[in-house]
């Protein structure tokens, strides 16, 4: 066990479980695929996580801390509103350039089980309560519109995420299958996702 443990790090078990998980999902995946993508034996994959939950639950909650933990330092920090919106949705942007398999990852698995996904996004840190309030206090000095604060966070999710969830339809129909404008049409909306929600929301 400890001589095979000098050739594979953790984080190769990592990326091997990662590619899995999003081709296959968590009830799809295997052990020993993953173990065979990360070219070890089963043995040893148990040697470094015991069970398969225990391994989509890194996998998991590492994808979620990636972006999180900005805007909880933004939110303490009672960063001004609009440079705050604007973070968050390069944070998401960013995230999905990087990992464009993440969101129809996350998609799938919280159709299919929403109350573990919950528990898991709970102990990445994630607390999206945090956000809602700090547009309600926003509300209450006159800076964002009177509106549902739900609407707001929803609202700037979809339209970071859907055109990466949706890009194997959405750039065939529309961008007739040119990849390489669709991936400049996805960096920009950085901007243009930012602009969209400025103009509804401030009332300056």
């Amino acid at each position: 066990m400890k001589e095979e443990s000098v050739n594979v790090s953790e984080a190769t078990i990592l990326d091997a479980a990662r590619a899995v998980f999003t081709e296959k999902g968590m009830a799809g995946a295997r052990m020993q695929e993953i173990a065979d993508r990360a070219g070890i034996n089963k043995a040893m994959l148990h040697y470094y996580f015991r069970s398969k939950e225990k391994l989509f639950d890194r996998v998991f909650q590492e994808a979620f801390q990636q972006f999180w933990p900005k805007i909880e330092t933004q939110l303490n920090a009672d960063m001004n509103p609009k440079l705050l919106i604007k973070g968050i949705i390069e944070s998401y942007v960013e995230l999905f350039l990087e990992k464009p398999y993440l969101p129809n990852f996350i998609i799938s698995e919280l159709t299919r089980d929403p109350e573990r996904i919950e528990k898991l996004m709970q102990k990445s840190g994630v607390a999206p309560i945090q956000l809602v309030r700090y547009v309600k206090h926003q509300m209450e000095k006159g800076v964002i519109v009177e509106m549902d604060p739900r609407e707001l966070f929803i609202n700037v999710i979809a339209l970071c995420i859907f055109p990466f969830a949706a890009r194997p339809l959405i750039s065939r129909i529309i961008w007739e299958n040119d990849q390489d404008s669709y991936t400049a049409f996805l960096k920009r909306r950085k901007e243009s996702v930012f602009q969209f929600i400025e103009n509804i929301i401030f009332n300056d």
